[in-house]
C-alpha cells in the first residue's frame, strides 16, 4: 500500500485530498489539530485513515508525528507529502501588526519547511535508499504570484513558500525526490463561509475601513460563486501526484484566462488601477 502523508484535512483542500487518495488506494496519515476532528475522519474514511494530532506550528509534535508515521510504515517510505496546512488574518500592511505579519511567515513559510525537514527521510533523502522516493506537492495559491490588497501577509508567504519550493527542488534532485507546486484560485470550501463583516472593524477609525468592507464583500459574494468545486480540485490533485512527469507548477483556477493567464500579462499599473476602483480607493 502507498503511505501519503497530507497536513491540515479537517476541512477545506486538505479534507478534500484525504478523501480522494483514499478513495484511491493510498493510506493518508492525516494532520488536524483536535482530538474530535481526529475521531470523525477516522470513522469517516476508515482504516486507510490515520491521524495525526499537531498543530503546524508545534515543531515538536511535528517531530513526534514523523516519528509515529516511521513506526507505521516500516520499510516502506512514504510516496509522497501534501503541504497543505495553514491558516492566515488579513489586514492592511500600513496597520498590520508585526506580531501578526510575522505569525503569517511562521505558520505559511517557517512551519511547511519544519514538515518537510522531518518527514524528508521518510521520503527518501538518504544514502541508499531502498525503496522509491516520494514526492513532495507544496500548496501555495494563485496568490504566490499575483498580489492583492489587505492580503499582504498572505501574499508574502505565498510567494516565499514558492520561491523555497524552487530551491527545494533544485536541492533534492540528488535523491531523486520532486517538489511541485500546486497555486490554487478559488475553491469552493467552508473558509468563504468564515468571512465576517467585523473583519474591518479594526480599521474603522482608518482611511482602509470602507476599502476594507468592499473588499470582504467582494471576497464573499464573488469569488466563492466562481470557484472550483472541491471534488473537480482534488481530481486534478490527484493527476499531478500521480502523472509520470509532472510539471514544477501547476495552477489550478476556474476560467484560467481571466483568474489567472490576463492579471499575468496585463500591466501592474492597470491591475493597481483595477482594485483601486474595486474596492473605492481615493486618494487623498
Amino acid at each position: 500500500m502507498k503511505n501519503i502523508v497530507i497536513t491540515g484535512v479537517s476541512t477545506g483542500i486538505g479534507y478534500g485530498a484525504a478523501k480522494i487518495f483514499i478513495q484511491s488506494g493510498y493510506r493518508v496519515f492525516g494532520s488536524v489539530r483536535k482530538q474530535e476532528d481526529a475521531e470523525r475522519l477516522k470513522k469517516e474514511f476508515g482504516d486507510n485513515f490515520m491521524p495525526l494530532i499537531f498543530d503546524i506550528t508545534d515543531h515538536a509534535a511535528i517531530a513526534n508525528a514523523a516519528n509515529i508515521v516511521k513506526e507505521q510504515i516500516g520499510d516502506y517510505g512514504l510516496s509522497g507529502l501534501i503541504n497543505n496546512a495553514g491558516a492566515t488574518e488579513g489586514a492592511p500592511l500600513m496597520h498590520t501588526s508585526i506580531e501578526n505579519f510575522r505569525k503569517n511567515l511562521e505558520v505559511l513559510v517557517v512551519s511547511q519547511l519544519v514538515v518537510i525537514q522531518e518527514f524528508l527521510p521518510l521520503l527518501g533523502a538518504r544514502k541508499d535508499c531502498p525503496y522509491k522516493p516520494g514526492r513532495i506537492i507544496n500548496i501555495t495559491s494563485i496568490n504566490g504570484k499575483i498580489a492583492a490588497p489587505f492580503m499582504g501577509g498572505y501574499v508574502a508567504s505565498k510567494h516565499a513558500f514558492e520561491g523555497l519550493s524552487n530551491t527545494l527542488r533544485i536541492e533534492l534532485q540528488m535523491y531523486g525526490i520532486d517538489v511541485i507546486i500546486v497555486g490554487p484560485g478559488v475553491v469552493k470550501t467552508a473558509i468563504w463561509g468564515k468571512q465576517t463583516d467585523d473583519i474591518a472593524e479594526k480599521y474603522r477609525n482608518t482611511e482602509y475601513y470602507l476599502p476594507c468592507i468592499a473588499f470582504n464583500n467582494f471576497l464573499k459574494k464573488s469569488l466563492p460563486k466562481t470557484g472550483l468545486e472541491l471534488d473537480k480540485f482534488s481530481e486534478r490533485l490527484l493527476k499531478i501526484f500521480e502523472v509520470k512527469h509532472p510539471r514544477t507548477r501547476y495552477a489550478i483556477v476556474r476560467k484560467k484566462f481571466m483568474n489567472w493567464t490576463l492579471p499575468r500579462i496585463i500591466p501592474a499599473r492597470l491591475a493597481d488601477k483595477f482594485f483601486a476602483k474595486l474596492i473605492g480607493f481615493k486618494k487623498g
